[in-house]
């Protein structure tokens, strides 16, 4: 599976810990943001990464609103531990079912 470098780099941001959040705003705008464990924020995650990694299978969110968390599936846990150097990373997963 070929990823670009800001697919790559928000999966390894996931697996080493951070969370990643879409805030809607009261107007339907969209504003994909990477949050550190103490809740502060460390970058903005433009939504076409976020939108590719989700058809890919490798993101799913529960679509709240005002903020929609998304969590690795586990094919995306397995994709970013492979790119990932930190051998103890073990992130939030969501199950997905099985596809046929």
């Amino acid at each position: 599976m070929k990823l670009t470098a800001g697919e790559s780099a928000l999966l390894v941001a996931l697996v080493s810990g951070q969370h990643l959040k879409t805030h809607r705003t009261l107007d339907g705008a969209k504003i994909s943001k990477l949050h550190r464990a103490d809740g502060s924020t460390v970058r903005t995650v433009p939504a076409a990464v976020v939108q590719r990694l989700v058809k890919r299978g490798l993101l799913a969110g529960n679509m709240k609103f005002p903020a929609a968390v998304y969590l690795l599936t586990e094919q995306g846990a397995a994709v970013a531990a492979s790119l990932s150097d930190d051998d103890a990373a073990s992130p939030l997963t969501v199950r997905t079912p099985p596809q046929r």
